[in-house]
């Protein structure tokens, strides 16, 4: 965060997600990336970006869950503020979000990471289905997604998580 910051002059909102939260959050270790989305997104991070990752030795790449679900309405008041480097404002990108996207995809990690968000309260439960059936009519714009199976993944994590 530090190294962006010195690396750019520019006023911004960077979300982290994934793997970068759960670390800095304390669930997990390691991660294999850090994922961000910049607000407003602008070339010179991007150009920032390519040169941490060689000096610093990181894989770092721009994906959040809007990429991969419809955004959440709200997403952006529920992002955690994390800390202030220089110009640049670093959030978790909203739980929910996070917890969705990680729901959709399935994988054995997202699932740990999923339960750990509704275990520490991060994650309501309730809220999460609420949100679930507010993106639902847009699912349809995402092709990779099957929104029958999405639903059912959905509720089986309610129900056990």
């Amino acid at each position: 965060m530090r190294a962006l910051a010195r690396e750019t002059n520019i006023e911004a909102r960077v979300y982290m997600t994934g793997g970068a939260s759960a670390v800095l959050l304390g669930w997990r270790q390691t991660t294999l990336d850090i994922d961000v989305k910049f607000v407003p997104e602008h070339d010179r991070f991007l150009r920032a970006i390519s040169e941490l990752k060689e000096r610093l030795h990181v894989n770092v790449e721009q994906a959040s869950p809007d990429d991969f679900i419809p955004a959440l309405p709200g997403w952006e008041s529920r992002s955690t503020f994390i800390a202030r480097e220089g110009k640049i404002s670093f959030h978790h990108y909203d739980f929910y979000a996070q917890a969705l996207a990680k729901i959709e995809r399935g994988h054995e990690i997202d699932r740990q990471d999923v339960r750990q968000m509704i275990e520490s309260g991060l994650v309501d439960r309730q809220r999460l289905m609420e949100l679930f059936v507010a993106i639902e009519p847009n699912l349809y714009r995402y092709s990779a997604i099957d929104p029958k199976r999405f639903r059912r993944r959905v509720e089986s994590t309610i129900a056990h998580a």
